[in-house]
């Protein structure tokens, strides 16, 4: 197909999507359902901004601003699509403070029927706006007033029938997946938890590995041992911290081993602790093959809710185990190696050991 067949064959398409007569008309009922970007100029815009008609070629139509981004085109300086509000926002906004003051969890047709959507419509629009459905976000915040319940020093029984628990026992089944320790632990901020702790160097510096009853809960690179073994105390502020015995030992040299062949797949035994929507992000680096990378944008699409990239860089910020989970894998919508919490050149050493050792095997 020659260039002016192609370009009028694309014509042909915007103008037979609905999309194009909102558009034209300058809908600004449109604006946040959809945007649009301009090939030739390299700007992505709302329906509604009052620049130049562009030629329907040169049109390409996005459901979301991070899809236009991750394309390589830049938010409009007229009408600044990066700053609206998304659609629906303040039914969802509603819904969340509704969900908090409310004494036993709303059901999802009650929370649509508030927001005067149809349910599926409503579970769609709060996964696309906050990154997690409406029973994970009713989950996170019964345990955190669990947290907030346990911490003010009271009955345990108490904390959990305030925060929307029917039973003590169906919260028994949940209580370390919430809090990581058993609930009396929790309240006196981890105190008797004991915690496993091993110092040591690797090519990348520094190591620290700390493991749990569970498993390892934290894996941690810098500079100075000193240093790394100070955050851990102060991320486990009232837990019995102790030197790992011989048997730990050996498990950090596989730790230290990963470090040098990240592309291995770990086979060790995890703690993972987080938020559900840090666990699900978490879940989605880990299925990343080694060798490959990815933008913010694109694993916020993964997990089903392009508009979270704010808060997916977050959760690849609190990352509490380097390399077993691969956020070195995340890189910029351009391709720049950036914004990792153990430091740029050892995420860029990461990859590049991956790089060689695919090319290696090809």
């Amino acid at each position: 197909m020659n260039r002016a067949a192609s370009k009028q064959q694309q014509a042909q398409a915007t103008l037979a999507d609905p999309r194009w007569q909102a558009l034209v008309a300058r809908d600004a009922d449109a604006d946040g359902h959809f945007y649009y970007a301009v090939i030739t100029t390299g700007v992505y815009c709302l329906p509604s901004c009052a620049a130049r008609r562009a030629r329907p070629e040169n049109v390409r139509f996005f459901e979301h601003r991070e899809q236009a981004e991750a394309a390589g085109f830049r938010p409009c300086a007229r009408c600044h699509p990066d700053r609206t509000a998304p659609a629906h926002l303040p039914a969802i906004i509603d819904a969340c403070r509704h969900m908090e003051q409310a004494e036993t969890p709303p059901t999802l047709n009650q929370l649509a029927e508030q927001a005067d959507l149809s349910p599926h419509h409503f579970h769609r629009v709060f996964k696309r706006i906050l990154g997690v459905t409406p029973k994970a976000y009713a989950s996170a915040l019964r345990a955190r007033q669990l947290r907030e319940g346990l911490q003010r020093d009271g009955r345990i029984t108490d904390a959990i029938f305030d925060a929307g628990y029917n039973s003590s026992g169906r919260f028994y089944t949940q209580a370390r997946a919430l809090l990581g320790m058993e609930p009396a632990r929790f309240r006196d901020g981890g105190n008797g938890e004991r915690i496993e702790v091993a110092l040591g160097q690797c090519s990348l510096g520094a190591l620290l590995v700390a493991r749990s009853g569970q498993g390892i809960c934290a894996i941690a690179l810098g500079d100075d041992a000193d240093t790394l073994l100070r955050e851990c105390q102060d991320h486990f502020p009232k837990a019995d911290l102790r030197p790992g015995g011989d048997r730990f030992d050996a498990l950090v040299a596989r730790v230290a081993a990963l470090m040098e062949h990240p592309e291995q797949e770990p086979d060790l035994p995890l703690d993972i602790r987080g938020t559900a929507f840090q666990q699900k992000v978490w879940q989605a680096l880990r299925r990343v093959p080694a060798g490959e990378t990815l933008s913010y944008a694109e694993l916020a699409r993964r997990i089903g809710s392009p508009k979270a990239v704010r808060a997916v860089a977050g959760a690849c910020a609190n990352n509490p185990l380097a390399v077993v989970i691969p956020c070195h894998r995340v890189v910029r919508s351009d391709g720049d190696v950036s914004g990792y919490r153990w430091g740029v050149e050892r995420k860029r050493a990461l990859l590049e050991r991956e790089t060689g050792a695919q090319e290696a095997r090809s």
